[in-house]
Formats: structure tokens, C-alpha cells, sequence
């Protein structure tokens, strides 16, 4: 079954969230599964530089005028073939895909993106005389245009099917409606039952009005932005289309997150030899000029800086958790308010607090291996890897019971301390009293220390690798040809 796959970041090369580890790990598993998988992406510089065995499939006339080349080749860093749109004018730019170094979005995102889509239907629709995919999956708000595009565009008499995975439905990819005119759409697709949201166009609305079924990366997710309170403003719509909307798990790319073998950590470490881990926390409290105490419970904070994440709460409860023995490490950035908010709290408490600015990959994989709890206070959460990071390594989440946190995360509570299912720590009101509570409670855990290394063990020991996510897309796809 072939399968071409759009987004705009893939892991390693490009990425500022889970959507590039979801982007480079599922093909990898859909052709474990039976599938042949292509990708289609930007023309980001570090994807061009690892563009292998490269040449030129087609100049094509974008709907606004542009000429662009439609490259293909196969990527060095995951062995994939790719098909990548070379148009540095579009994507060769200081700061991130999406914004530029003032942190102010693009002023032409609305045609980098538009472009992604539009290619996109192009090879669903023969573009590539030797290769045609059955099945056309786009990823979040950048590539959900190319719904939109297939509904419109002709298919050569042959069907192909189209999946469109929400990540983050607050990530819409709203545009003024001007821009609509750029987009070579008939004037019909502007409307209610379109493109128009709220008199504004949403590429996020594409995805999820035109596509033929539409995915979260949760069960629990799938179901809360069908409600008001958790749909932003789309919930009627997803309600209308409940029938196509299924939530499939993110899952852990084993290959890159596997305690036992990372190369970014210090010392190695599974769930049967665990003494790699205390060293690997005394390492990084050294590091990062942490006081070095073995019994300090250590959390972690692996995120970007936004409110959604929930992380006012942890500055809320962060001088009570550290009057208790309790030491925390961040990692991220994004919202200025809260980057100054934790800075200043590592300058009043150096040998309790640290806090890195930035995002550092091989950082990250340290402070999973080093903490005894990963935070996760979102106040939603479509899947989140960060909790599963933690399994994986042995830092218990505590987080928000929402989307797929409820999912993952089995509470220490007493019932299921005593039936071997509990795997971390939840609560259910978004307060910092809630969050407060939750800490208490995994402090009280952690110091009973038998108790702690059995769901310690039984944390790291679950499996989450992508076998299961990929069976059910590929069953997916096989229902939508069929």
C-alpha cells in the first residue's frame, strides 16, 4: 500500500514540537507493517541537506505564479524516500519554520503551507508517472490544505484516500480572508461549509471539513474537541463528522528513546538494572550546579513555555515543593513572561532549581533519564510524548488528567498500587491546589522507596512502541480504499 506522508518537520532534521517525532517515526513503522511510505516536505534547509541520491522530478507553477522545483531523493538521517519542495525564497529564513526572529509569524505563511497542500494533491493526482500513493495522511494545520486541494482537483479517475491528523487543534493556521484569493480554490469553497471561519480562513477547517477521515493522536483527545469547552470553536463540525473521527495513540520511537542504549545519556539503564539511573541523576546535578543529593526528588519540566502547558501552576507550587527537599530542572522556551518567571526563580534557588532556555535534544534525553518525576500539568493535551518519555526512562509523570495523559497515566492510588497498574500521578481540577496535592502525594511515594522502584520498574517496563499505532492506521487506510 502506498502511502505518501505531509508535514512540515520530521525528527531529526527539523523540529519545535511531537509533531516531528511523530513525522519521523511512523513511516519507519508503516513499512514495518507492509507499507510503502514516501514523505513530502518543505524545503527547509537542514531537510535539503539530507536530501541523498537527489534530483529534479518537475518544475511547477504554483496557483499564485511562483515557479518551484519538486525534488526527489531519499533522506540520509531515516532512509526514506522524499519528495522535497525546493523554493528557498518560500522556506530558507532566519528564526523557526513558522516565525521569524522576532518570534512574529511569516507574513506570507499562508502560501509557504498553501504550497505543501497543493503538491501534495498534485502527486495524489499523478504527478510522479512511477509512483502514486492510495493513501494521502497530512499532519496539523501546515499540510491541511491538501484535503482541500484533492476535493477539487482531478484524480485521474482513481480514487485516493485522505487522512488528516489533528496534533494540536488550538494550531489552526488562520489567515484573513484576502488571502483566500492566492490560493487557486474555486470561490465555493470560501463558506461555511469550507474554509470560512468566523469570516476568517482556516487552513485547520480544510483539513477537517474535506479530508475523508480525520485522526487524533488520543482516544480521550478524539472526544474532548467534540465538546465546547476543548473544540475551539470547530466542535460543532467534528461533532457532524464523528463517524470519520477516530483517536489512534502516539506511540515512542524505541530506536531513539530506549534508556538501555541512548548515547546521550551518561550511564545506561533498564528497568532490571536501574543503577544507571542514580548516577545518571547525580551527573546532571552536577551539570547543572544542583546541590548533589541522591534522596532529593528531582522533577522535570521538558516543554515549550506556553499556558496551555500548565506550567504557572508548577511556579505556583514550586517554593512549597522545594521547602520540601524537592529540586526541579526546565527545559524550554516560548511565552517571555514565563521564561523570566523561572529564571528569576533559579537565581533565588541555584543548588534547587535550573532552568535552560531553548530547546536541546540531547539535554532532554538527560533529564528524563535523571528525574524521578517528568510534569505535565496541560491544561489539554492532545497526546503528549513528554509523559511517555518518562515511562520509558523512569521518571513517573504527574500530569493533568486530559486527552492523552488519561490515556497513558495510571494514578497512584491505593487500588491500583495493590493491582501492579499504577504508573504515575494524575488530578483532575486545573488548580495549582490540585497540582499541589499530586506533588504531595509522589513526594509521600517517593520516599517509601521499595514502593517507588516496583512502579518504577512496572513504568518502564510498558510497551510503547509504535506496533500497535500502526496496525490500526494501516487498518484505517485498508477501510477508506476498500
Amino acid at each position: 500500500m502506498k502511502v505518501l506522508q505531509v508535514s512540515a518537520e520530521i525528527f531529526p532534521l527539523l523540529k519545535t514540537g511531537g509533531l516531528a517525532d511523530i513525522a519521523g517515526a511512523l513511516p519507519g513503522a508503516l513499512n514495518a507493517v507492509g507499507c510503502a511510505v514516501r514523505v513530502l516536505l518543505p524545503g527547509f534547509a537542514p531537510i535539503m541537506a539530507d536530501l541523498q541520491s537527489a534530483s529534479v522530478l518537475t518544475e511547477l507553477m504554483a496557483p499564485w505564479g511562483e515557479r518551484v522545483l519538486l525534488r526527489q531523493g531519499v533522506l540520509g538521517s531515516l532512509g526514506i524516500p522524499a519528495y522535497v519542495i525546493d523554493a528557498p525564497h518560500l522556506y530558507v529564513r532566519a528564526g523557526t519554520p513558522y516565525e521569524d526572529a522576532q518570534r512574529q509569524p511569516h507574513h506570507d505563511n499562508h502560501l509557504r503551507f498553501a504550497l505543501l497542500g497543493w503538491v501534495a494533491a498534485q502527486l495524489a493526482c499523478g504527478l510522479d508517472p512511477h509512483w502514486q500513493p492510495a493513501v494521502v495522511h497530512s499532519h496539523d494545520w501546515h499540510a491541511a490544505l491538501t484535503s482541500a486541494y484533492l476535493a477539487f482537483g482531478p484524480t485521474q479517475g482513481r480514487r485516493v484516500a485522505s487522512v488528516y491528523t489533528v496534533h494540536n487543534l488550538a494550531y489552526q493556521g488562520v489567515f484573513a480572508p484576502i488571502h483566500f484569493f492566492d490560493l487557486g480554490l474555486p470561490t465555493s469553497a470560501f463558506s461555511v461549509n469550507g474554509l470560512e471561519f468566523h469570516g476568517q480562513l482556516s487552513f485547520m477547517k480544510a483539513g477537517l471539513y474535506y479530508a475523508d477521515h480525520i485522526t487524533t493522536v488520543s482516544p480521550t483527545y478524539a472526544k474532548e474537541i467534540q465538546t465546547p469547552e476543548q473544540g475551539c470553536g470547530l466542535d460543532g463540525l467534528l461533532r457532524a463528522r464523528a463517524s470519520d473521527l477516530s483517536g489512534i495513540l502516539n506511540a515512542v520511537d524505541e530506536a531513539v528513546w530506549n534508556p538501555a542504549t541512548d548515547a546521550a545519556i551518561p550511564h545506561r539503564f533498564d528497568a532490571k538494572k536501574p543503577a544507571g539511573k542514580a548516577r545518571c541523576k547525580a551527573a546532571l546535578q552536577q551539570e547543572l550546579g544542583l546541590a548533589i543529593q541522591p534522596d532529593a526528588p528531582l522533577f522535570g519540566v521538558v516543554s515549550r513555555l506556553t499556558e496551555q502547558k500548565g506550567l504557572h501552576l508548577v511556579l505556583a507550587v514550586l517554593d512549597d515543593l522545594i521547602a520540601r527537599g524537592g529540586q526541579l530542572v526546565v527545559l524550554g522556551n516560548g511565552d517571555a513572561k514565563l521564561e523570566s518567571a523561572f529564571k528569576a526563580r533559579a537565581v533565588a534557588n541555584p543548588q534547587a532549581v535550573s532552568v535552560r532556555i531553548g530547546y536541546d535534544e540531547a539535554c532532554a534525553h538527560r533529564i528524563f533519564a535523571a528525574t524521578d518525576v517528568t510534569l505535565v500539568p496541560s491544561r489539554f493535551e492532545p497526546c503528549g510524548l513528554t509523559q511517555m518519555y518518562g515511562l520509558k526512562y523512569g521518571s513517573l509523570p504527574l500530569v493533568h488528567r486530559v486527552g492523552g495523559l488519561a490515556d497513558t497515566v495510571v494514578d497512584c492510588a491505593l487500588e491500583h498500587l495493590a493491582d501492579g497498574t499504577a504508573n504515575g500521578f494524575d488530578f483532575f481540577e486545573f488548580t495549582p491546589q490540585a497540582l499541589d496535592r499530586a506533588v504531595r502525594r509522589a513526594l509521600a511515594l517517593y520516599a517509601r522507596k521499595e514502593e517507588w522502584r516496583r512502579v518504577r520498574q512496572h513504568a518502564m517496563q510498558q510497551e510503547l512502541g509504535w506496533d500497535k499505532a500502526a496496525a490500526q492506521y494501516v487498518a484505517l487506510y485498508q477501510h477508506l480504499i476498500a
